[in-house]
């Protein structure tokens, strides 16, 4: 009997001060449920190529907008955020200095021809079955990792203007 006592005093106590501990990392947990990302790869890269793209889908799924700051991985020493459009008849790429908005409630991808994650000195040719690590910084969701699968060219296509060696 007083060992069934002491163990429910022991329980009662541990709830106690386990209780704000747990509430903290739920709150956590919730603030990086709002971004989810979810079909992520990266194009494989020909032996001599020194950049290469990574593509995503972004989806916010809280009430409040947030915003994709910035992106590092370390098969790269820079990576920037991209956006291509045309020109003139002429498809250009560059650099979104400010970011990509992520609306509330809203699903952004990141796509060949479109917006994308640019690798810039990649240290070594991305091949198929590679894994690439990538780190996204959010304004408000904060770092979220993402494990890229590497797929082949000729799984894809060539629908980014044949490449990324114009940078």
């Amino acid at each position: 009997m007083t060992f069934r006592f002491n163990a429910a005093l022991a329980l009662a106590a541990l709830t106690c001060t386990a209780t704000p501990a747990l509430a903290r990392a739920e709150h956590h947990h919730a603030a990086h449920q709002a971004i989810a990302i979810t079909n992520s790869w990266a194009r494989e890269t020909a032996p001599a190529q020194v950049n290469g793209g990574g593509f995503l889908t972004i989806t916010n799924k809280s009430d409040a907008a947030d915003r994709l700051i910035s992106a590092a991985s370390p098969v790269a020493p820079t990576v920037q955020l991209h956006t291509m459009s045309m020109d003139g008849g002429v498809m250009r790429m560059r650099e979104l200095p400010d970011g990509i908005p992520v609306p509330a409630q809203s699903v952004i991808e990141l796509k060949p021809g479109s917006l994308h994650i640019m690798f810039i000195g990649v240290k070594a040719p991305l091949k198929p079955g590679q894994t690439v690590s990538l780190t996204l910084r959010f304004e408000k969701a904060g770092m979220v990792k993402v494990a890229m699968p590497v797929r082949a060219i000729a799984d894809i296509g060539q629908t980014m203007g044949g490449g990324h060696d114009h940078h």
